[in-house]
């Protein structure tokens, strides 16, 4: 029974903090939508002026902005779920950012164009492509910004995350080890065991295989040098040009078998792994 309590109780605290920190957020972005919506209204024609002496306030343009920048964040917030699954947990990169953010205003052009068209039929109005077309430059345009900055820290997050806070549950048997990805060496494969090799040099055999392990981990840490190894970067002690446009690895960490003592990488491999350390 004590064991139980003090575990509901974690799981209790985190998920609170997780509404709560998820409520400011959303909060935080309502209120800088509705006064950039009331600012641009207000400036968009003479009429909205406050100052004007036949002010009117610009009900239907601030309804129609509030509108469309909820279908925007709606349109974000699931692209980025999706990159965030997708791409982001494993590796942060700035083609994978650049392609979030094409993706996302190509989805909000999708949905702008037609319901631009269909808003003003419903208003009696007519569409005039010219002005479909700078409206809809704009919206992107305020778009990206935004976009840009709300998601900004969470993606340098997520960046952090995959290269230093990262761990990986090692399962041996019926033991479970968890470890930091910069406390691990590199991954071998021997006799269709593999073992991880942590930076003391001490090793801890596993249920994984390289090709799992490969799927798992973060590839701007990692590399698979051969069939055998998957080495770390900061792991890596000297690198030898030898034979063949081959390379000679050695590791920092001393481990007394010929599967570490020379990684060779081979010379179709070479700068794919010269990319990946430098």
């Amino acid at each position: 029974m004590s064991t139980t309590q003090p575990t509901k109780n974690t799981v209790k605290t985190v998920w609170h903090t997780f509404i709560s920190s998820s409520g400011r957020r959303w909060s935080q972005k309502a209120i800088v939508l509705t006064i950039f919506s009331l600012v641009v209204n207000h400036l968009a024609t003479r009429d909205s002026f406050p100052d004007g002496e036949s002010y009117r306030f610009p009900i239907e343009g601030f309804l129609s902005s509030i509108v469309l920048c909820i279908l925007i964040g709606i349109i974000t917030e699931l692209n980025f779920k999706f990159y965030k699954k997708k791409h982001f947990s494993k590796k942060v990169e700035i083609a994978a950012i650049v392609w979030f953010m094409a993706s996302t205003l190509g989805y909000i052009t999708i949905m702008y164009i037609p319901l631009n068209i269909i808003v003003n039929k419903v208003a009696g109005g007519h569409t005039v492509f010219y002005y479909l077309l700078i409206s809809l430059l704009l919206t992107l345009l305020v778009s990206f910004i935004f976009i840009g900055l709300w998601y900004a820290q969470d993606i340098y997050n997520l960046y952090k995350l995959s290269i230093k806070d990262a761990e990986i549950t090692i399962d041996s048997g019926t033991k479970m080890t968890k470890l930091t990805y910069e406390n691990i060496a590199c991954f071998y494969s021997e006799n269709k065991i593999v073992y991880t090799v942590k930076n003391d040099g001490t090793t801890i055999n596993t249920d994984f295989i390289l090709n799992e392990l490969e799927e798992k981990i973060n590839d701007q840490l990692f590399f698979r040098a051969n069939r055998q190894i998957i080495i770390h970067k900061d792991a890596v002690d000297q690198i030898e040009k030898i034979e063949n446009g081959k390379l000679r690895i050695r590791l920092k960490a001393s481990i007394e078998n010929n599967a570490i003592a020379e990684i060779n990488i081979s010379r179709y491999k070479r700068k794919g792994f010269m990319d990946w350390f430098q």
